[in-house]
């Protein structure tokens, strides 16, 4: 296992490498000149000389990318031009916020999607089938925003039940963090879990169909233990993938929920960024999140793995 990790792990050299340069072109593609921004209203030119010199703007772009890489390599994502702050502080202050968020949403998702989506699948063609579909159909095409809205406005306004917006550290106050964060989680978590559901129901109805399943059920074995222990372990290989890239969407933030339920994760974080030309934050959160998919790839291939005796034998 350690020498299939470290395989893994030099493959995503190169792609990080990659991912780094399309980061640091993010820079020529955000409109306006952050150093305009940054000057205010005094636009001397000798001021906006100087603030170009001072975060190397001036220098030709490959240079300007292999100090940025160089400086990256050591954990140093720059400062931000607005806030002044070391972009890795700000990512510190905003990446336990959109983990929580994103753990929460992922619960949610798994409770209503994966157990519809064995519960789909064993009674194919009934009339729970045709429910679960309309209501996974439903979870795709109901927009976040509007779910959001709806939610504040029946659960906060009329009902009083949770906070209508607002975050608070689990470190603080863990019961007043879960009731912030329960109606984005499951506004989030919705969408997820319809995706989950037709995913699971999918691969549980080519499990359903192997073999090895009728052999089983020859056997004498109930069907309860027969969809549990045999097929849906063997199902849980696709939804493992499909999970890590859904967790590692929820890590790149969202943005839209954020924005409604003003909460500071990464979504609002990246928001603020570009609307004032923060080339530094933007690059820093970008760089972050493609880390962060690439290791959500290599927990699902450890699952996977884990899971797969054959896989296991084979290493």
């Amino acid at each position: 296992m350690p020498v299939y990790i470290g395989k893994r792990l030099l493959v995503a050299i190169p792609t990080l490498l990659i991912i780094s340069i399309f980061v640091f072109s993010l820079q020529k593609l955000l409109p306006g000149d952050p150093v305009l921004a940054l000057a205010g209203e005094d636009r001397s030119p000798e001021l906006l000389e100087a603030l170009r010199a001072k975060y190397h703007l001036n220098d030709p772009i490959l240079l300007q990318y292999w100090n940025w890489l160089l400086d990256a390599l050591r954990g140093d994502l720059g400062i931000s031009l607005r806030t002044n702050q070391p972009v890795l502080e700000l990512i510190g202050q905003k990446l336990p916020v959109t983990i929580q968020l994103a753990f929460m949403s992922m619960v949610f998702a798994f409770v209503i999607g994966v157990p519809t989506g064995i519960l789909a699948a064993v009674k194919k063609g009934s009339v729970i089938d045709y429910i679960a579909n309309f209501v996974a159909l439903s979870g795709l095409s109901i927009p976040n925003f509007w779910l959001g809205i709806m939610l504040i406005l029946l659960v906060s306004v009329n009902l009083g039940w949770l906070p209508a917006s607002g975050y608070e550290s689990p470190f603080v106050d863990p019961i007043r963090s879960i009731e912030t964060m329960l109606m984005p989680s499951f506004v989030l978590g919705s969408a997820l879990a319809a995706t989950l559901m037709r995913h699971t129901r999918s691969a549980m109805l080519t499990v359903l169909r192997s073999d090895y399943i009728r052999t089983a059920r020859a056997k004498g074995l109930s069907w309860r233990e027969v969809v549990l222990s045999h097929a849906f372990r063997n199902a849980l290989l696709p939804i493992v993938t499909l999970s890590a890239l859904l967790f590692g969407e929820l890590l790149a933030g969202a943005v839209l929920t954020e924005q409604i339920f003003t909460i500071p994760g990464f979504g609002k974080l990246i928001v603020d960024a570009v609307f004032n030309r923060d080339y530094a934050v933007v690059q820093g959160i970008v760089l972050c999140t493609a880390i962060g998919f690439i290791l959500m790839n290599l927990v699902a291939d450890i699952l996977y793995v884990l899971l797969n005796p054959r896989l296991r034998a084979s290493l």
